[in-house]
């Protein structure tokens, strides 16, 4: 019995289930990182959209370091993802609500320009 439940964990962490890694494949993306998978998935939904800004947001989720991306979709229409990466692949706010991503003025300050 014993050694059924050594296996049954091994297999586990082996899988990518337990041990000190992140629950279920989650990591940290880079904001370049995040900027290219994002764009990459809107272009491939057909969304039109100006620029996509990511900066780290100091923000965690299930222990990973999230990063905010802006989109500027134009008028001005600006929607923030939140996101990290789950088995190498994008996950954002939009994909799962639990990813925190309330607005935080994270990144340069704005350049107010007066004439």
């Amino acid at each position: 019995m014993r050694a059924a439940l050594v296996l049954a964990a091994l297999a586990m962490v082996a899988a990518g289930c337990g041990g000190s890694g992140s629950p279920a494949g989650l990591r940290a993306a880079t904001p370049p990182l995040a900027k290219r998978l994002l764009a990459n998935r809107l272009r491939a939904s057909q969304l039109t959209f100006h620029w996509v800004a990511c900066v780290r947001t100091g923000r965690a989720y299930a222990g990973v370091s999230v990063v905010r991306c802006n989109v500027d979709f134009g008028d001005p229409h600006i929607e923030g993802y939140c996101a990290v990466l789950r088995t190498g692949r994008l996950l954002t706010n939009h994909d799962d609500p639990a990813i925190p991503c309330r607005h935080d003025d994270a990144g340069p300050p704005p350049i107010i320009v007066h004439s």
